[in-house]
């Protein structure tokens, strides 16, 4: 089987009602190119049927691969997806699509060839939000703000669903992750700083979907505590000793 050129990997926790539309758009993107592609959706522990949904769309859709995991986690199902993955180049996108598909192009070679990690942003230099919460907003800088503080400086948004990593970062950077929910991104990226890999910030244009599974003010607590354990991982050389 001919090597994918781009490998995009979907997280799907009860998605059911989203992940037909969306693999639809992305296969209609991926056929109009002239490069090889892949699909892999990974559901883990999900109770609306979505494995289901997604095994029932690879009759449609030739190029998807549809994974099962009990463990719960969206780090822990990206984690899995990047290591079943097989392209040169392998895009993390969010089920909900809320960046259209068509922005991927900006992440990839030739427009994109100053850095191995490309990461989509909502506040870089002609980033565009669409029907954001204002609390929601308010949030998510004061969460990147502990980030830059505690962990990564340069970066103005670590949390953006949508990151292309090349094969070599994803085999140096995935098998070290310890964080198995939101904020594995965050931890992954630190990784990727501390080996020296360079991650360049893609502005997007970024819609705001009402029905997202991030709950803001129950998740919050648990990504802060993980910033800390990540700052701990560090000082105990954990990342260094195995990398």
């Amino acid at each position: 089987m001919k090597k994918p050129f781009l490998s995009i990997i979907i997280p799907a926790f009860n998605e059911a009602s989203r992940l037909p539309e969306t693999l639809r758009k992305i296969n209609a993107y991926l056929t109009a190119q002239d490069y090889s592609s892949e699909i892999i959706v990974v559901e883990n522990g999900s109770s609306d049927g979505t494995y289901q949904i997604a095994n029932d769309m690879q009759s449609e859709i030739c190029c998807l691969t549809v994974l099962h995991e009990d463990r719960r986690g969206k780090g822990w199902a990206v984690r899995q997806g990047m290591f079943k993955a097989r392209g040169d180049y392998r895009f993390i996108c969010d089920a909900d699509l809320s960046m259209p598909i068509e922005e991927i192009a900006k992440f990839m070679p030739p427009l994109e060839l100053s850095a191995p990690i490309a990461i989509g942003s909502r506040e870089a230099l002609g980033a565009v939000r669409y029907d954001e919460p204002q609390y929601r907003h308010l949030i998510g800088r004061a969460f990147n703000w502990l980030v830059r503080i505690l962990l990564i400086h340069e970066l103005n948004d670590t949390q953006c669903g949508f990151k292309l990593f090349r094969e070599d970062t994803v085999n140096a950077i995935f098998p070290l992750l310890t964080i198995t929910g939101w904020t594995f991104d965050v931890e992954a990226l630190f990784i990727a700083q501390k080996l020296g890999f360079k991650i360049v910030e893609i502005p997007i244009h970024w819609h705001h979907h009402p029905h997202s599974t991030v709950k803001v003010f129950r998740d919050s607590f648990r990504m802060g505590t993980d910033l800390l354990k990540i700052r701990f991982n560090d000082l105990r050389g954990k990342y260094h000793a195995e990398a």
